[in-house]
């Protein structure tokens, strides 16, 4: 199902994705002797966004900007020299660093110019989270703000669409994902083109040149694997058994993965019965569309025969944006016992459990399982489906 006529008049908003971005305004963030950091998987549109900051400021503001493509940039910024550092931002007023990662002790070089120059604003942003955090984390302590930015929320479609137009177009949303190029594309032919060039060429690209990583197919069969298993329990050992590659290298995969921004890791909850399931993890991808391009599946949903794993995909992560973009702060989980009884998404926040199911087509079970209410009487229960999702998200 695509975009009617009528929702395509709105598509030309989307051009420009700034417009529904959930921070629409950065002046919020920059707050004085503090760095702002954009993390979030290539390609959803960070620099899009803090270019349109950075024109917001007029054409007095003087900005100086600097990538971590560049290795005269990346030598400087890595320097620790004070004063070249300071000679090398003197004028100016705002700093804007892209692709941030790729520099060498960028947090050491970031400290020094936030403790020399207090007045100086400095933007950075990471395609991945490889090695950004931990290069800035610690130097950086208490002397930065980190936002993440996803491929496009349906909150953010809600700013353009109506409830109507976005149940309409939901089955394109579950097969060709939410990233803001695949959103303005005018066929499914080129969203296609575009998820594969994304697997190929873009979200795989951190992890294939910063870890040396050798097999890229390996990496890629792997994804195929945990493609096939949204929703369900994942073992290393099978995964492991399966590549013929041993289970730390298969960890040390998975890692990448999640801190590169293409799976999201989702552990099992356990605070009262020994029943409880807790030593394992089910994967999500952080974009439908990747999950699909990955297993080459774009068939309409009548003819697929994992659409209860696509829902549940979906809503995971949308609800990951939701909670990111509004500030909830919560831990999440599934829940499962021995006995295969189960809860797709647990959030604990606010002193309490709220549990999610979710389900295309509503079933006939509408409550918690019983030895769930039992354990943990104060939580609350909802069934999510394509009715009610828009209250969720």
């Amino acid at each position: 199902m695509y975009l009617t006529k009528y929702v395509e008049l709105a598509i030309i908003n989307l051009m420009d994705p700034y417009f529904l971005r959930s921070y629409d305004n950065l002046r919020h963030y920059m707050l004085p002797r503090r760095i702002l950091a954009v993390y979030g998987p290539r390609r959803v549109g960070k620099t899009t966004l803090i270019d349109h900051y950075l024109d917001s400021l007029g054409k007095k503001a003087r900005i100086l900007r600097a990538t971590g493509d560049y290795l005269s940039d990346s030598d400087l910024l890595s320097s620790r020299n004070r004063k070249h550092l300071m000679d090398w931002t003197s004028g100016y007023s705002t700093v804007f660093i892209d692709e941030a990662q790729r520099i060498p002790d960028i947090g050491l070089g970031l400290k020094i110019l936030v403790d020399a120059r207090p007045g100086l604003s400095i933007i950075v942003t990471g395609s991945s989270s490889l090695d950004l955090r931990g290069k800035i984390g610690e130097p950086l302590t208490g002397r930065h703000v980190q936002l993440t930015l996803f491929p496009f929320s349906i909150g953010e479609m809600k700013k353009v669409f109506n409830d109507h137009e976005i149940k309409k177009n939901l089955e394109d949303f579950l097969i060709y994902g939410m990233y803001p190029e695949v959103r303005t594309a005018s066929s499914a032919r080129q969203k296609q083109v575009i998820l594969n060039e994304l697997v190929n060429a873009y979200l795989l690209k951190d992890i294939l040149e910063f870890e040396r990583i050798k097999k890229p197919r390996l990496l890629l069969n792997l994804l195929s694997l945990v493609a096939l298993q949204i929703g369900s329990e994942v073992s290393l050992n099978e995964l492991s058994r399966s590549l013929k590659v041993d289970v730390k290298t298969v960890d040390r995969y998975l890692e990448l993965l999640e801190k590169c921004f293409v799976l999201y890791n989702l552990r099992g909850f356990s605070r009262n019965l020994r029943s409880e399931v807790t030593r394992t993890s089910k994967y999500y991808f952080y974009d439908n569309g990747v999950r699909n391009a990955v297993i080459q599946n774009f068939n309409p949903l009548v003819k697929r025969g994992d659409l209860g794993a696509l829902w549940e995909n979906f809503m995971v992560i949308e609800r990951l944006k939701a909670r990111s973009y509004n500030g909830l702060h919560a831990r999440d989980f599934f829940w499962r016992t021995w006995e295969k009884q189960e809860i797709d998404l647990l959030e604990e926040h606010s002193g309490k459990l709220h549990a999610f199911e979710f389900k295309w087509a509503a079933g006939k079970r509408q409550n918690a399982p019983k030895i769930f209410t039992e354990t943990y009487p104060d939580s609350e229960y909802k069934v999510i489906t394509p009715e009610n999702f828009l209250e969720f998200v």
